[in-house]
């Protein structure tokens, strides 16, 4: 962490501690939080998610499919931008989509679709559809983890009216004790100061299917809050025990 950012979180924490009229935590108190944020212990593990291999990844479907999001498979990486155009035109949504500037779905043929009018970035006011990465997947609820970054702005899972979100099939797991373990793997940044800690992205999203509410006399209404259409594009990257090989 650079000087000016430790010296802005000082700032804003002595605030805090004003406000609250309290000062600096007790050493004790405070070796025990930095302990908490070191181990991370695991709370009970629902026999639900405990399941073979094959059967997580059933689960996973089910319980997404059940919140209303569809699911298409893909067999090779080359048949995503087929498969995104086809979403599309079965829902009768226009060949127009804002894709995370992420690396692995840049380099994807979408030339090989001359019609899709593409752009990357973060999304816009005018943008109906886009596409996104998975980070991973919870097969317990069917949740999908969107960690914010330079390669997935958080608009993306918000402002378009639909969002593809493309998931290998590799990065479904049992339980979101496992999710945070991959992403305090993968993603989380290291500082390197008194008490050595991990730091998360800055905004983490669980999404389970499209943005619903039921606020208002009690009658479900999709796309309250994001999108209103949730459709995943499973890339089967893993031979699964089941399967033929």
């Amino acid at each position: 962490m650079v000087a000016s950012e430790a010296d802005a979180k000082a700032r804003i924490l002595g605030r805090i501690r004003r406000g609250l009229r309290r000062g600096p935590l007790p050493e004790s108190v405070a070796a025990g939080l930095v302990e908490r944020l070191r181990a991370h212990p695991r709370n009970l593990i629902p026999a639900r998610s405990r399941l073979p291999r094959a059967d997580q990844v059933a689960l996973w479907r089910a319980n997404i499919e059940r919140e209303h999001a569809t699911v298409a498979d893909a067999l090779d990486r080359a048949e995503i931008p087929r498969l995104v155009a086809a979403y599309l035109a079965q829902a009768n949504l226009p060949p127009a989509i804002r894709i995370a500037p992420d690396p692995d779905l840049a380099s994807l043929p979408w030339a090989e679709r001359p019609m899709l009018a593409i752009g990357f970035g973060r999304a816009e006011a005018e943008d109906a559809v886009s596409v996104t990465p998975c980070f991973a997947a919870v097969a317990e609820t069917g949740t999908m983890v969107f960690p914010s970054g330079p390669d997935h702005p958080t608009t993306l899972n918000l402002m378009p009216g639909t969002q593809i979100v493309v998931l290998r099939q590799s990065r479904i797991v049992g339980t979101y004790e496992d999710a945070w373990d991959l992403l305090r793997a993968e993603r989380a940044a290291p500082w390197d100061g008194p008490t050595v800690v991990r730091f998360m992205p800055r905004t983490v999203m669980l999404v389970t299917g499209p943005s619903r509410s039921a606020d208002i006399e009690q009658t479900i209404e999709l796309g309250a809050h994001g999108p209103r259409r949730v459709h995943v594009i499973l890339l089967r990257d893993e031979l699964l025990e089941t399967e033929p090989g």
